[in-house]
């Protein structure tokens, strides 16, 4: 089965969060998020609930990919109605000529699930493409292709390598999380106790490969013949 060597990397973290993966061609970009999310400490991959947006940027070819339904909605809404909101746009005051170019080069970009595209023709083309989570904390995480392999045995991704301990959610962005640290290490802090419970509720762990690897083995997309002739010996 045709595969994909990947790099992830926490972009602007110091010392470099990065992890190495291969995962099976095919995947949907929903899939690449369920990876991301699965190899950080974050929340919002299968099999949990969508607990904060995201989006991949496919701006080379005007796609913007994500969960944010209002944003799709307002993209279709658009395409259906392109002429009577361009119209309406021409139609303002000089001083609000800028914004509206900026509005309707935003409406023209194309918003896609990321259920319904796979990532094969722009992990590809792009080799590199950039993630955007939770547009608070503002997570920039780059995607970097790094091999194709031709020939991988399994259904489900899996962690090949990897350094330094994700953040947990909502803590803040980077500045945050090295705030977080310098609690969560010093017993003497004032805030230890407490700032320990919260991240047992946010399920913070420190870089454990065996346990991602664990967590990837449920993202079985495909079942190989490989996977059934296991299954059959067992």
């Amino acid at each position: 089965m045709k595969a994909y060597k990947i790099k992830i990397e926490l972009q602007d973290s110091e010392p470099l969060i990065w992890r190495r993966v291969i995962m099976p061609a095919g995947a949907t970009f929903n899939r690449l998020h369920d990876v991301i999310q699965n190899v950080f400490n974050f929340n919002s991959g299968y099999p949990d609930e969508v607990y904060h947006l995201f989006e991949f940027d496919l701006s080379a070819d005007n796609i913007r990919v994500t969960n944010d339904e209002e944003a799709y909605q307002e993209h279709q809404h658009f395409k259906k109605n392109r002429k009577e909101i361009e119209e309406r746009m021409k139609d303002v005051p000089p001083e609000f000529a800028r914004f509206n170019e900026a509005r309707l080069e935003n409406l023209n970009t194309i918003i896609r699930k990321p259920t319904g595209i796979k990532i094969d023709k722009y992990i590809e083309k792009y080799c590199e493409i950039k993630y955007t989570y939770d547009y608070g904390d503002d997570w920039r995480i780059l995607v970097t292709l790094e091999e194709i392999v031709e020939e991988y045995h399994y259904g489900y991704p899996t962690l090949i390598d990897g350094a330094e301990t994700a953040p947990p959610e909502d803590v803040g962005g980077l500045p945050g999380y090295y705030e977080f640290l310098k609690i969560y290490y010093d017993p003497e802090h004032p805030e230890y106790e407490e700032i320990r419970a919260w991240a047992k509720e946010q399920r913070y762990r420190e870089y454990d490969a065996e346990f991602i690897n664990r967590k990837l083995k449920s993202l079985k997309y495909k079942k190989t013949e490989w996977d059934k002739i296991n299954e059959n010996e067992n």
